[in-house]
């Protein structure tokens, strides 16, 4: 069968993973025990502010970031947590399930014939243990900790063009327009634009094309061939 792209990478939290939902029911869990009340959509708006800020240079590791954003998230709230117990957000990731479309559309994409790749804001160790729950084998995986740097800097990106075989024509996919879309463009790269909460289109760079879902990435990639 004729493909428009032979390799397709992923974002994973966010794109493959659906992390607010870990997030979220992660800090409850911990503000509950401190009877600390907690909306979910303040919360999960302090967090998108707050990790960014975080994962600036210098680079520490993820379990790191996620301490550290705990601890400054809970301030915005009036919980004092202390970096120890903020450990519990690193603690959770494993538990973190992946979309409802997720592992069907891998599935279906390795049957289309694609080789897939995650680029990631992660740590190995929790990346592996993520992907005990994504049904398809990745033959490139671009971690955080592997090019010490956070997404929307370019590390990632220029990593996986080196593992890549030059005449590869390669499709990144991501949720986030900052951390992927922007940073993908600017390289040269097709991007799609899963875009799971229905935004407005930002101005800036021109996605490949623009879906709800890996469903719809799929039947996508499908119509294209």
């Amino acid at each position: 069968m004729s493909r428009r792209f032979d390799v397709v990478t992923f974002d994973c939290y966010g794109t493959l993973v659906d992390w607010e939902n870990g997030i979220a029911e992660a800090f409850s869990r911990q503000a509950e025990l401190d009877g600390v009340p907690l909306d979910r959509e303040s919360l999960l708006a302090a967090y998108h502010a707050v990790e960014p800020v975080v994962e600036r240079p210098p680079y520490k590791s993820y379990r790191a970031v996620l301490a550290q954003t705990a601890v400054r998230v809970a301030g915005r709230f009036g919980w004092n947590l202390s970096l120890e117990r903020a450990q519990f957000l690193a603690a959770s990731l494993p538990l973190w399930k992946p979309f409802p479309d997720t592992n069907p559309a891998l599935v279906e994409l390795v049957a289309q014939g694609y080789s897939l790749g995650i680029l990631s804001n992660v740590d190995d160790d929790l990346l592996a243990e993520t992907r005990g729950h994504l049904s398809a084998v990745f033959d490139v995986v671009v971690t955080a900790q592997q090019v010490r740097s956070y997404k929307p800097a370019r590390n990632h990106f220029l990593e996986a063009r080196e593992r890549i075989e030059e005449e590869t024509r390669w499709l990144h996919a991501a949720q986030s327009w900052f951390h992927d879309v922007v940073p993908g463009r600017a390289l040269g790269i097709p991007v799609a634009w899963i875009n799971r909460k229905g935004e407005p289109r930002p101005d800036g760079p021109t996605p490949e094309v623009e879906v709800r879902d890996l469903a719809e990435l799929a039947e996508w990639l499908r119509s294209a061939a």
